[in-house]
């Protein structure tokens, strides 16, 4: 078994710490091993068809990146990953195209919170970020994310709300990308509101 468990760290490893099914069967690996390994407690299954080795704790963002390449990473979520946010956010916020089925990831990821904007918004404020962990994941830039929350204003933890936005005005606000940005959202009144506010003089 140890050679199995060689070869099967290999091709996850080689993936970035998760392996599909699909993945392992090309590199020669079956069914039966991938079970055993389960059975044994030397591969543990994060997802439908996805699996990691036990002894290495994978990361949550790669993963349920991994599920779609249409998740992004927003609100404080994405503010953590940019540094703009103190504490790991208890759930993490997801955006996604209206109309894009998210059922299975919810379902195995009880901590996700998604958001649903229009098709011809969803690539507005696009970037890649790195996680802690070193992986690359979709996420929107700092000016999405606070346009969002004023959008979602309703949704997100008064305390996160002020941090963010005293943070980002106070700190590094672009005004022109943030103006343009809001005005595709609708929330350009009271962004104004809030750089009046918060930048200093």
């Amino acid at each position: 078994m140890d050679y199995q468990v060689s070869e099967i760290r290999a091709v996850i490893e080689a993936n970035d710490g998760i392996a599909s099914l699909e993945q392992l069967q090309k590199a020669g690996i079956s069914r039966m091993m991938v079970y055993a390994g389960l059975i044994n407690g030397i591969i543990s299954k994060e997802s439908h068809g996805n699996y990691s080795m036990a002894d290495n704790q994978p990361d949550e963002f790669r993963i349920i990146q991994s599920r779609s390449s249409r998740v992004v990473f927003s609100h404080a979520t994405s503010l953590y990953l940019q540094g703009l946010m103190d504490t790991v956010p208890v759930l993490l916020d997801i955006t996604v195209p209206q109309g894009d089925n998210v059922s299975k990831i919810k379902r195995d990821h009880d901590n996700t919170r998604f958001h649903y904007c229009k098709k011809d918004l969803w690539e507005l404020g696009l970037t890649q970020i790195v996680t802690p962990r070193g992986f690359s994941v979709n996420a929107y830039d700092p000016e999405r994310c606070i346009c969002d929350m004023i959008r979602d204003k309703k949704n997100i933890e008064t305390q996160i709300y002020a941090q963010a936005l005293r943070r980002y005005f106070s700190q590094q606000c672009d005004s022109q990308k943030i103006l343009e940005y809001s005005s595709q959202l609708k929330v350009e009144g009271k962004v104004r509101t809030y750089m009046e506010v918060l930048q200093p003089v």
